[in-house]
């Protein structure tokens, strides 16, 4: 079995393609993308003597692998090793495994939970891992067929005749007869259930049942219900997981062989297009001679059969000259002729296409402005845009839709100006900026002063915040300012303020869909307002669940009932889960997900934090944090994680988040952990969403950020 890293799909047409379309759509593809030439290359490394050459029962550690405490030159420091009491650990995803072995001949490490115990059969593990953890760019990676997952689940009820197959393996391999887990109820009126299944996920979890763990293993049941010591016996042998991409980083494509045991390296090279073209067309006249042997009943020439059918004689003398008057007469002829009829007919539809798409966008957008006459921003001209910009001299930034400039108003007062060149087919992300930013007014909402509709020309003039977004200061990069973390504090009361009034402020309830960092705006006293409503929807208050077409926001951001509809409908409570994700990167002044975290367990914030806060441990701050400062941090923290819950019922409203961040830290109490507190990058190849684009505004001295997303 292959797994291919760089795979090119091929996909044809509805119904049956002649033969000249075929073989037209292969060389066409040839033509126009690179292709490779494929060596194998089989790797060693020779240990370095000042490296620590084992750790307890893994000897001869080399290459890539390393120690932690090891010198900077030894292996590659995305497969650090961690040697403890003599033992070998390594810390993935915020979990700590046991290392039993290390082969080199395969590009395999196979590691274990550090919560299952050798003579404990009740022992489960510690930490949830799925398939879904691993992506391309990850050292790691479960590339073996044999890893599969095993699930625990509590149910209040016996499953009987459950819809989904894997409900068949009750489990009785504890004291009390039932398996527990850290954060479980420890009823015994519950029932245990123990699975086996690769994509097993929250969406297929009975009402009455939790999705308590998942854990990665190497082999699966098939037997209605496999004894504790089984069970106990495929945990304790833990799962193997590949690091074969150390040898590819100087290849365009690689892949492993899991049945030849050897890496294929894919390189983008001139020799390797002559060599993939040769494969292709052998493959496409090796059909067709074979079609043609047929056909004649066997009284092909010799010659043109061998032209045309690859076999032993494709090399041969006879053949040669007449395979390529073939190839010849069939580019020059069949396919000039199609360039020639082709080409023109492809440009007229796609410029009608065109013309019929932006008129039906200019028509939208009129129909709404005429349909809205009452709306209190004022409509510009262009003439004027190009003034108040100074012929669009001074540039603060560019993004998916467009360029800021910055501006003056025949006032003196500055503005941002939002050039729209990029937008969805209808204009409705012009038209959701108009119609919510344009009816309201809050002092932690930006406001829109103007706009400009001439023909394909779009225009949003905004007021001008000089300090930026928040996105600009919150990570403490080079050029920002250091916020204290009692403003910081303040700037994320002010945000859930503007939240609390779009949700229940106006006569409609307006659903951001996009909050996060590079949407909250600063002006020069760091006063918060929240800015970029392209993607936002308004609903009439008494309505709860509102529909959409597809999922809306920025990954790491977005609710998880966007991709779980069985948890709860899409409510207000997605910005409330939006507005806890950014919280917990203002309390903890971090990327939620940060894979160069200094230890492995910090890589996923949230879930460390909560394991930190669950077992009374203080949580870091900065050097200089006051002890006033440790608590409003803490206060975020406790307030974040109920934002976060898995279920939308489970998070408090805006008004309520308010309430608590206007409360003391003792007043709080600690949620459950979410269900399924895990990065969004894990469901990515489930969730298909439109690319993202941001659109920052900034100058040299001070700088507006904005974003707008499709």
């Amino acid at each position: 079995m292959i797994h291919s890293v760089n795979m090119l799909s091929l996909s044809m047409a509805r119904g049956i393609m002649s033969f000249p379309a075929v073989l037209t759509t292969l060389f066409v593809l040839l033509l126009f993308h690179q292709t490779c030439s494929v060596k194998d290359i089989h790797l060693t490394e020779a240990a370095n003597g000042t490296c620590s050459p084992s750790c307890g029962s893994i000897q001869n550690i080399s290459y890539p692998f390393r120690l932690m405490e090891d010198p900077p030159n030894c292996g590659d420091q995305r497969y650090n090793l961690s040697c403890e009491n003599n033992i070998t650990f390594l810390y993935l995803y915020g979990g700590k495994y046991y290392v039993r072995e290390i082969n080199y001949s395969d590009y395999s490490i196979r590691v274990v939970d550090s919560g299952i115990q050798r003579a404990n059969f009740s022992s489960i593990p510690r930490y949830f891992l799925t398939r879904y953890n691993f992506s391309y760019m990850d050292p790691y990676s479960d590339y073996y067929s044999e890893t599969t997952s095993m699930a625990f689940l509590s149910c209040e009820k016996q499953v009987i005749n459950s819809q989904y197959s894997y409900f068949n393996f009750p489990t009785n391999c504890s004291e009390n007869r039932v398996y527990s887990t850290k954060y479980s109820s420890s009823s015994s009126q519950m029932h245990r259930y123990v699975t086996y299944h690769v994509y097993i996920n929250p969406e297929m979890v009975e009402e009455s049942c939790r999705l308590e763990l998942i854990s990665l293993i190497s082999h699966g049941y098939t037997e209605a219900a496999p004894s504790c010591e089984k069970i106990h016996n495929e945990l304790l042998y833990g799962f193997r997981l590949s690091w074969f991409r150390v040898y590819c980083e100087y290849c365009d494509g690689c892949d492993y062989d899991e049945d030849a045991n050897k890496i294929q390296c894919y390189n983008y090279t001139t020799k390797g297009f002559f060599e993939r073209l040769e494969e292709v067309y052998n493959g496409v006249m090796n059909g067709l001679g074979g079609a043609l042997y047929v056909l004649t009943r066997g009284k092909l020439p010799d010659a043109l059969f061998a032209a045309v059918h690859y076999h032993h004689d494709w090399t041969s003398q006879a053949a040669a000259p007449i395979k390529w008057i073939i190839l010849v007469l069939y580019l020059g002829l069949y396919l000039g002729a199609k360039l020639v009829i082709g080409t023109p007919i492809v440009v007229a539809f796609l410029i009608y296409k065109w013309r019929r798409r932006h008129l039906s966008m200019y028509d939208a957008i009129e129909d709404f402005l005429q349909s809205h006459n009452n709306l209190a921003p004022i409509r510009y001209s262009y003439p004027q845009i190009r003034k108040m910009s100074k012929n669009f001299k001074d540039k603060l930034g560019e993004g998916g839709y467009g360029t800021v400039f910055k501006g003056t108003l025949r006032s003196g007062r500055l503005v941002a100006i939002k050039i729209l060149t990029k937008s969805k087919a209808n204009g409705q992300d012009f038209i959701n900026e108009v119609a919510t930013i344009g009816r309201i007014h809050h002092v932690n909402v930006v406001q829109l002063i103007g706009f400009c509709v001439e023909g394909s020309k779009r225009a949003l003039v905004y007021e001008f915040m000089s300090k930026g977004s928040l996105n600009d200061h919150i990570f403490m990069k080079e050029g920002s300012i250091l916020i204290s973390y009692k403003k910081m504090h303040e700037i994320a009361l002010g945000v859930a303020r503007g939240i609390e009034y779009l949700h229940r402020g106006c006569d409609i309830r307006i659903l951001h869909f996009d909050i996060k960092p590079h949407n909250i705006l600063l002006d020069e006293n760091l006063h918060p307002k929240l800015s970029d409503f392209g993607l936002a929807k308004s609903y009439p208050i008494d309505d709860s669940i509102v529909s959409l077409t597809a999922a809306r926001g920025t990954f790491g951001y977005m609710a998880p009932e966007f991709f779980y509809k069985n948890i709860g409908g899409i409510s207000y409570k997605a910005d409330v889960y939006s507005f806890g994700m950014l919280l917990m990167e203002m309390a903890g002044r971090r990327k939620n997900l940060n894979a160069y975290a200094e230890h492995s367990s910090q890589i996923y914030f949230p879930t460390w934090v909560y394991d930190q806060l669950h077992d009374g441990n203080d949580i870091e701050m900065e050097e200089y944090a006051t002890k006033e400062e440790e608590e409003i941090g803490k206060l975020m923290i406790i307030v974040a994680l109920w934002c976060i819950q898995m279920k939308p019922s489970d998070r408090p409203s805006m008004n309520k988040v308010v309430e608590m961040l206007e409360g003391e830290v003792g007043s709080l109490q600690l949620p459950p952990k979410p269900l399924f507190s895990l990065p969004e990058q894990q469901i990515e190849h489930n969730v298909e969403i439109p690319n993202q684009h941001c659109l920052s505004m900034h100058s040299n001295e001070s700088s507006q950020s904005s974003s707008t997303q499709s």
